[in-house]
């Protein structure tokens, strides 16, 4: 009797554009699953830390990458929030962790490396691929796969991160309301962070400590905006998922990270199922963000002086008058 064997189907090719943590992250998880994947970058390996993005997370981070403790600068229990007059205190549930951008990035690429992920950095995408069976787009908030396929981008604020060389292990963010976003001071350790999230013409009235010379201008969007072609996917800060109320979006964009593997290549399912489980906390979010900057703004005696948060999903627990 003539025994048959089943043919083994070709691997599939993955072409991750964006070497990101989210971009990172996907490549990561589908190399391990069993793809062939291919990150491309058009900076230098050295590089792919200096995106300004502030890595203050919440511990939730730790349930999808094996965080160290040399990772971590700093651990953040509260957060100030100053209005024009009077303040109040966050306490974070789960605790937020500052994290240092190199080690995480090294970090990443070390699980990629194992787990058979190839790199080609320097490298521009001015097309979509097509020696591949499927493209994720992770190319962040001005994204060139988006453009590409003549997707409407989202709407887009400014961002501005610099750095104080001053020693600051305190446990307490601050945060400053502007008419159009926030200004922030994170005490990481070695230095201070301080920064910008909102309209140009707002940034940095009244915030404490000086603006170096060279400070960096990313590009922040807030929205969701999917593929139109069935083989390309966009995930992180080229799909437009940030907070509504921070402009952050790591813990969000790794949880429709996850959402995108255990779908893949499904993504009419990953859309729907992004869209289950981020509409109400993008709305909410916009209504809240709102609610308390019209409050602070004119009448900051109403809101509690201190409150238990989840800061990934704006969940208040307790308050003190």
């Amino acid at each position: 009797m003539r025994v048959r064997f089943p043919s083994l189907a070709p691997m599939k090719k993955v072409a991750v554009v964006g070497g990101g943590v989210i971009g990172q992250y996907i490549s990561w998880k589908l190399s391990e699953a069993g793809y062939d994947v291919s990150v491309f970058d058009y900076r230098k390996k050295e590089y792919l830390k200096d995106k300004s993005c502030s890595v203050l997370v919440s511990e939730r981070i730790k349930d999808f990458i094996p965080i160290t403790d040399n990772i971590i600068e700093n651990t953040i229990d509260y957060c100030d929030i100053n209005f024009s007059r009077g303040k109040t205190t966050l306490q974070f549930s789960p605790c937020h962790l500052a994290l240092n951008k190199e080690r995480l990035m090294e970090l990443l690429l070390k699980l990629n490396n194992e787990s058979g992920t190839r790199f080609f950095f320097e490298t521009r995408i001015r097309k979509i691929p097509k020696d591949f069976d499927y493209i994720i787009g992770c190319d962040g908030a001005d994204s060139t796969i988006r453009k590409l396929m003549n997707l409407k981008a989202p709407q887009l604020k400014m961002g501005v991160q610099w750095f104080l060389n001053q020693k600051d292990e305190s446990k307490t963010t601050e945060t400053f309301l502007r008419k159009n976003g926030f200004t922030w001071r994170i005490p990481r350790g070695d230095n201070i962070e301080c920064g910008f999230f909102g309209e140009s013409e707002e940034r940095g009235s009244g915030m404490k400590g000086a603006l170096i010379p060279s400070p960096r201008f990313p590009l922040i969007n807030a929205g969701l905006i999917f593929s139109n072609q069935d083989n390309v996917v966009l995930c992180g800060d080229s799909m437009g998922l940030t907070k509504p109320w921070s402009g952050g979006g790591i813990i969000w964009n790794l949880y429709a990270s996850d959402i995108l593997i255990n779908n893949f290549p499904n993504f009419k399912k990953y859309k729907k199922e992004v869209i289950k489980f981020f509409w109400w906390k993008i709305l909410k979010g916009k209504i809240l963000n709102a609610i308390v900057h019209f409050l602070g703004r004119y009448f900051p005696y109403i809101i509690p002086r201190k409150i238990k948060y989840d800061n990934d999903f704006s969940v208040a627990f307790t308050s003190e008058k």
